[in-house]
Formats: C-alpha cells, structure tokens, sequence
C-alpha cells in the first residue's frame, strides 16, 4: 500500500512538472534538433509509445506532453527515413536505411560518485585516442552518457562499410573501454570504501562497479533535456571537464540551460579509437576473427615478379599518377591490389609514399601509416570489383578491356601468365 501511495505521488509530481518544463521553447528545440534522422519514442508514465515514431516539428514535444508524454527516447542509429523502420527488418534493409550512428556510452550505476569516476576515466581513455571532441550529458539519474558523433568515425574499415556495423562495432567500442577503465576503476572505487557512507567493505566494489550498458539493434536512449520519470530532473548537458563538481540540483529542469549534446568534431577523430578496438577484440576472440572481419571470400594471394608498371591495368596506372579527389579510397585499391598480388611490405611501403607524392594535396604518413599496419595485421583482401561504382566515385573509369575482368588482380594475373606462355 505505502509503496502505491509512492508511485500515486511520484507520478502526481512529474505530471505537474512536465508541461510546465516542456512548454519551453528551447526545451522544444534542443529536443526536436537532436532527433533529426532518428527514430524518437515518447515515454508515458506506464510504459513507451508506439514504434516507429518521429518529431516533424518542435512543438510535437509539448503535444505529446498532452497526451501524457513524460520523456523522450530516441536512436542512437541515424536513418534516412526513420518511420520506414520496422520490426522484423532483414539486416541488408536496415543497412539500406540506415546512414549512420553515434556512439553511445550508457554509463549505468547505484551510486552518482562511481559513475562519475568511470565517466572521468573513459574520457581520458578517448582522450588519450585522438578524441577531443566528446559529449556529454546526465542521465537523469545516477549515471551518464557519453557521445562520439558518426562523422568522427571513418566511413569504411578494411572495406567493410562502417554505417553496417551496428551494432556489433559499437559494444566493441564499449567493451573495449570497460576492460581498459577496470583495473583504474576498482583501485579508484576501493579508495572510497573507508569514506563512502554507500560501502561498508572492501568487496563491495565489485558488487557495486558502474557498468557499460552495451547496444542492441534499435536501441534507444533517453534525449538530452528529457526528464526522468524517478527523480524529476532534467537529463542535462555538461562540460566534460565538470563532471567531478556536478550535483543532482544542477538538473533541476527549473533552472535548465540549454548546451548542445553534439559537441564539434573533426572527421575520423575516431579513426584510432575504433582500429584499436577491433584489434583488442579480435586478439581477444580469435573465433570471432572470420565472423566479424571478413566480408570477402577466402582469397588465395599470389606472388608476381619482376613487374612493370606499365603491366598494371589502366585504372592502377592512371591512380599511379597522383588523385585530386578519392585519395583514401585510392589509398585502399593500391593496398589491397599491391598484397594481392604478392609485393612485399618495403616495397610496397615505398610504392605508397611515392604515389602519395603526386597527389594534389598528399594524405601523409600520419594518415598511411595506420592503413598499412591494419591490412598487414588483416588477411589479403582483392581491390573492389569493377563492376562496382567504387571506381567511377573517385573519378576512375575502368576501360571496356577491364570490364572484361572481375578485378584489377584478376586483370593482371590474367595478362601475367598469358606473358609467360607466350615466351
């Protein structure tokens, strides 16, 4: 009976709150700029609304709040059409619809202090990776969201498109962070135990560690501004540096300023942090090597000598010269066309730096370096097929003699040993 009479008043306060706080015109607008392109889902007291669901205007938060919304939900994946979304989607239509997604780290926890140590700590781990640029925001509760915006990531990893990733690239990322952040974090918690008026013991750390909440397909969390339904305070947006001084009353939707959750970010910011994290996991979990990485065919490579490059099809010849556009994406077709076809890491290494010499504006060591150690930590992989708008997407268009092939490789073996037989 007491435990209703909670709930009865619990629900009484948040309703009184909630179109007062909603009315506002910036609480509106920070919550309808964050769910562009992502599939929103309001929370009634009893339980959420219906899927999918979208806001098309500001003023949708404060109509929904009249029907007896009470917070708001959203994607962490970006959509081209978010109501196109469905349950019982195949993968490849959802990979279709989806453009991209956010990296969201769910920091959950009992206590606020312990949440605050591990988010501290998991700030420093993307610091120490490149990344600068990192939001972060309140739950509403006791524990924390931290945000990687999409376009930090690199659109594509060994050619495996980035965007299809998800979720499983995403709970890598997380537990990656986590086993990195856990010894620092039980020292760290077991330091408090002698003060903490929550532990009593020192085994309570580990009873009491703040956790990860890893992804799942669709997955959703609550927006930045949304109120929380137990405590009635606002999930709010801080600096990254305040979160050690942050109190539950700095969420007091009453006295909420708006900062935005997408902090600025620089192209493949990120790039480092994720290459790092699937080499921690596929050394982690050898079984899951084939499974997670490889999206070829299992290639055989060969090894070509005393190679011409005048031998080298004409798409690789005109790359050869030097790109003003698509130089990444030519970087990834010599890699992987050079490996396939047996030249060996110096030299390989050298053909890289020169080319990268002819181009417009060169990409640089501080970008190559990284591409050549992860193929060479990658099995061999053949350049993209012709038949594929790869070429033509970096101003390369394959000749109606190399149409006649698969690949650039199999141009070039083909040419290869019909040499030799001619000999």
């Amino acid at each position: 009976m007491e435990e209703k009479k909670e709930t009865s008043f619990k629900e009484e306060r948040i309703r009184k709150l909630t179109q007062l706080y909603y009315s506002r015109l910036d609480i509106q607008k920070a919550i309808f700029n964050f769910s562009k392109n992502r599939e929103v889902v309001p929370r009634y007291f009893e339980g959420f609304g219906k899927r999918p669901d979208s806001l098309q205007y500001p003023s949708d938060v404060l109509e929904m709040v009249k029907k007896g919304a009470t917070s708001f939900h959203c994607s962490e994946e970006i959509w081209r059409d978010p109501l196109a979304v469905a349950t019982g989607m195949s993968e490849k239509d959802l990979n279709n619809l989806r453009e991209g997604w956010d990296l969201l780290i769910d920091i959950d926890s009992k206590y606020l202090d312990y949440s605050k140590i591990l988010a501290e700590q998991i700030i420093k781990l993307l610091e120490f990776h490149g990344v600068k640029n990192i939001g972060v925001k309140f739950s509403g509760n006791k524990g924390w969201h931290i945000i990687i915006p999409w376009k930090a990531f690199p659109k594509e990893v060994n050619g495996i498109s980035t965007k299809d990733k998800f979720p499983e690239w995403p709970r890598i990322i997380a537990k990656y962070l986590s086993e990195k952040t856990k010894p620092l974090l039980i020292e760290e918690i077991s330091k408090m135990t002698t003060q903490s008026k929550y532990v009593k013991d020192f085994e309570s750390p580990k009873e009491v560690l703040p956790d990860l909440v890893l992804v799942s397909p669709r997955h959703l969390f609550r927006m930045p501004y949304s109120l929380h339904e137990k405590t009635a305070l606002s999930s709010v947006v801080i600096d990254k540096n305040k979160i050690k001084e942050f109190q539950p009353n700095d969420a007091d939707p009453l006295k909420t300023q708006i900062k935005s959750f997408i902090p600025d970010f620089k192209e493949e910011e990120a790039k480092e942090l994720l290459i790092q994290a699937l080499d921690w996991y596929r050394e982690t979990n050898p079984e899951e090597e084939t499974k997670t990485y490889d999206k070829q065919t299992k290639y055989k490579p060969i090894k070509l000598v005393n190679l011409l490059d005048s031998q080298f099809p004409p798409s690789i010849q005109k790359i050869l010269k030097g790109m003003q556009d698509g130089r990444k994406r030519a970087l990834f077709v010599l890699i992987n066309f050079f490996r396939s076809i047996g030249v060996e890491k110096d030299e390989l290494e050298k053909r890289i730096s020169e080319w990268d010499k002819k181009n417009e504006v060169p990409l640089g060591d501080r970008y190559i370096k990284p591409q050549l150690i992860w193929s060479f930590r990658n099995k061999i992989v053949p350049p993209p097929n012709y038949d594929k708008d790869y070429y033509k997407g970096i101003g390369i268009i394959p000749t109606p003699e190399e149409m006649q092939y698969k690949n650039p490789v199999n141009y070039m073996v083909k040419k290869y040993f019909k040499k030799l037989n001619n000999k």
